[in-house]
């Protein structure tokens, strides 16, 4: 770090900071993203909890769609629910994985600035 001029260390901080912010910025999007989905999915799963109270021998269902229903059949209902629970458990589990990568990311970006801030102290009191 020594041979590196004002203007050049100058750069390389703003670009490390730069990527902590937006790292920072997108994993606050990301985890509202979790908490909305996890707050569907709960919703989801409270129905389809309701659903099972249902006697079994009552095949039709309704369907909220606008201002109106829907008569759909119980095993449509059932595997349509279903199946919005699984696209949900991936989604989560997609925008978890991609929170851990920011995460790893943002700490790295500190961790390069807390090295940069270190290394000009170390150079400064010599």
């Amino acid at each position: 770090m020594s041979g590196l001029s004002e203007d050049t260390l100058h750069k390389i901080l703003q670009q490390i900071q730069t990527q902590a912010v937006n790292s920072q910025r997108a994993l606050s999007v990301v985890r509202s993203q979790m908490q909305s989905k996890e707050k569907e999915r709960k919703i989801l799963q409270l129905t389809m909890r309701e659903l099972e109270t249902v006697p079994k021998d009552e095949d039709r269902m309704y369907r909220g769609v606008g201002k109106m229903f829907l008569q759909q059949p119980r095993a449509t209902v059932e595997s349509e629910h279903k199946k919005q629970d699984k696209a949900l458990t991936d989604e989560l589990t997609n925008l978890s994985k991609k929170a851990k990568y920011l995460e790893k990311q943002f700490d790295e970006a500190n961790s390069q600035l807390k090295d940069i801030f270190h290394s000009q102290q170390r150079q400064a009191a010599q």
